[in-house]
């Protein structure tokens, strides 16, 4: 006999599935309709919202066939004893199938199978069994936060693990250091300053123009051009001292987290090209990033960043103008001007000068 929270579940998955196991549609309707259900967030029965694996619709769509609502209701176990042994051994399963999976990712992906489990218990069940990666002592630098939002934005450069197209793609982004919200990224083929400038200003677009912006010394943010955008917009670029990383720990936190919960997944997916692997991390961080509970502030990057309300943004035109490039170049006798590796025709008058 189910009671009122099992009914509740088993409705939920039939007003998920119900369309996508009639029996008339065909196998290429069927999964355009799954896609479709696993690309956006549902609201359980408790209130929360979540996200449904295709391979966990496509359960429940067999199992509504085999044996009708019934089957759609869960074991009186699932979701009981927190550290029931199915529950356990799906844990253990996911990562001995990718080592790099932390607990806290396993207990998510398990969370979209209706397996509620805390990454804590994880933690220690895989400590006992030996699967937790170790991972290298760092040296504290002291502790730091900004008052405000948009008082301090930290930006820095990941190379992933995995490769696209044949080549292996870096990250650009920034966090803002109060809210631990990511205003602006952008993965990209080559680390130069004009992508750099693509996160940074999708991020001006987005959450508001900050007050600093701390970087280290690497090329791309040590460019004129990242200067003048800067101090077009009214913000104080600060580089960090050469060979001391002071100051970038949240960024690199951060980074840390996009290689335990997104870029293992990556890894194991083949993304065809730059686009996908852009919208695929666009969701990842505000689905999921944003919305979950930063465990040093005690709330989501995104209330965090929106308690004061919306953010001032700048104008269309500010950042056209901030994001203009300056170059000096000599004109061709076709009255041309090279730019990275693009030619712009000049005033005719002009062959022979520097401009």
């Amino acid at each position: 006999m189910e009671d009122k929270h099992r009914r509740d579940i088993a409705l939920f998955r039939y007003s998920l599935i119900r369309e996508a196991a009639d029996p008339e549609l065909s196998k290429r309707e069927r999964g355009r309709l799954v896609r479709r259900l696993a690309a956006r967030e549902h609201v359980r029965p408790d209130g929360r919202r979540v996200r449904i694996g295709r391979s966990t619709l496509d359960r429940w769509i067999r199992a509504y066939r085999a044996g009708g609502y019934d089957a759609l209701v869960p074991d009186p176990r699932s979701g009981v004893p927190l550290t029931a042994p199915e529950i356990l051994d799906a844990a253990v399963h996911l990562k001995r199938e990718e080592p790099k999976r932390t607990a806290a990712h396993v207990a998510e992906v398990l969370a979209t199978q209706d397996m509620v489990v805390s990454a804590r218990t994880l933690q220690r069940h895989f400590a006992r069994l030996g699967l937790n990666e170790q991972r290298s002592s760092r040296r504290a630098f002291g502790r730091f936060e900004a008052t405000g939002r948009n008082e301090l934005w930290t930006g820095d450069a990941m190379h992933a693990r995995f490769s696209v197209g044949g080549r292996k793609p870096v990250l650009f982004a920034f966090i803002d250091d109060h809210s631990r919200l990511v205003p602006g990224w952008r993965w990209a083929l080559t680390e130069d300053t004009l992508r750099l400038e693509i996160a940074l200003r999708a991020g001006l677009a987005s959450r508001g123009v900050p007050d600093r912006i701390y970087v280290d010394n690497g090329s791309p943010f040590a460019s004129a051009q990242l200067n003048r955008a800067c101090a077009k917009l009214g913000i104080r670029l600060v580089h960090s001292r050469p060979g001391e990383p002071a100051g970038r720990g949240k960024i690199e936190r951060f980074f840390r987290t996009v290689r335990d919960g997104f870029e293992v997944e990556a890894a194991r997916t083949a993304i065809a090209d730059l686009a996908e692997l852009n919208r695929l991390f666009g969701a990842w961080v505000e689905q999921i990033y944003h919305q979950r509970v930063h465990s040093e502030t005690g709330q989501t990057p995104l209330e965090r960043f929106g308690a004061d309300g919306p953010p001032e943004l700048p104008s269309l035109v500010e950042l056209h103008e901030a994001f203009l490039w300056t170059e000096t170049r000599l004109v061709t006798k076709t009255a041309t001007v090279s730019l990275f590796g693009n030619h712009y025709e000049v005033d005719p008058h002009l062959v022979g000068r520097r401009v």
